[in-house]
């Protein structure tokens, strides 16, 4: 493997959206999230990134070809639905820097591409300041979900590492096609914080 880690924003980040929209489905298709993705769908919820001057994309690369990649974005340039749950709690949308996700193929994981998504969002943020909390959220099973794999891990314990917090008060509902559905269905998210200073 030759790994390298390339951040992008503004213009640049049209060339590789498409790479990050087959990413997004080919990952995203795993327990827990279990997505029945499309590229129009894809192509639709990227669209907020494409908008936002100060959104990043971090692309991790084996050679010339990208494996993995994660974005993020100031919380008041996203959608209701993940600033909605933030206004009901009295944080001020301004000072949240949102980590939308991060996306790194099997083969791939377990070799510090994770952690290094963390940092380059969170120097992002520093770098633009201005905010004090750096969130992302992430989708709820049921432990006896019948499509947990047995060896499944939940990142719970990594994030926890990170610095983050699991937020019960702060929770929304994104809607996805899941595999076996046959229309998109609101699916539980729930937010962890991390301070990140002013």
């Amino acid at each position: 493997m030759n790994l390298s880690l390339e951040a992008l924003t503004g213009l640049s980040l049209p060339s590789v959206i498409a790479d990050l929209a087959q990413l997004r489905i080919t990952v995203f298709r795993e327990f827990p999230y279990l997505y029945e993705g499309s590229l129009e769908y894809e192509m639709k919820y990227l669209q907020t990134h494409l908008e936002c001057q100060e959104s990043l994309i971090v692309v991790a690369r084996d050679g010339t070809r990208i494996v993995g990649a994660s974005s993020a974005l100031p919380l008041n340039a996203e959608t209701s639905d993940v600033q909605q749950p933030f206004l009901e709690r009295d944080f001020d949308p301004k000072t949240v820097f949102y980590l939308a996700e991060s996306v790194l193929l099997p083969a791939y994981r377990g070799q510090g591409l994770g952690k290094q998504f963390f940092e380059a969002r969170e120097s992002h943020a520093k770098n633009l300041g201005g905010f004090t909390w750096a969130a992302f959220c992430a989708v709820q099973r049921p432990p006896d979900h019948p499509s947990r794999p047995a060896n499944h891990r939940d990142l719970d314990a990594f994030w926890g590492a990170r610095g983050y917090a699991k937020r019960q008060d702060l929770k929304t509902f994104f809607s996805w096609q899941e595999i076996g559905e046959v229309t998109q269905t609101p699916k539980p998210m729930t937010f962890w914080l991390k301070n990140i200073g002013g």
